[in-house]
């Protein structure tokens, strides 16, 4: 016959051992909910960190838009086709290398 340990025995240590497989596996709050939820907050703290610097490089963007009309025009032409009265737009699509259309 198997004996069970006196310590195993003791209503507080075998309630303690319940409580923490409860709090461990079996809560809804529990031990692996609560490292997936930390993981997933360090992927958002990176994305805060990626947008953070996205900011900063669209900051000096503008800054140097603001700063130089010709660069400004550039941007605006090349970005939103504008143009000046008079003037036609246009825009010229290059040939893929892989396909079989030749002129």
């Amino acid at each position: 016959m198997h004996r069970i340990p006196a310590f195993l025995r003791n209503k507080y240590v075998l309630a303690g051992l319940l409580f923490s497989v409860w709090i461990l596996a079996l809560d809804s709050n529990n031990l692996f909910i609560q490292w997936e939820l930390s993981q997933e907050v360090r992927a958002l703290e990176d994305g805060v960190e990626y947008y953070r610097g996205e900011l900063e490089r669209t900051k000096r963007r503008l800054n140097e838009l603001e700063a130089d009309p010709r660069q400004l025009e550039k941007f605006a032409r090349e970005t939103y086709w504008m143009h000046r009265p008079g003037e036609e737009v246009m825009l010229v699509e290059p040939l893929d290398a892989d396909s079989d259309d030749t002129l």
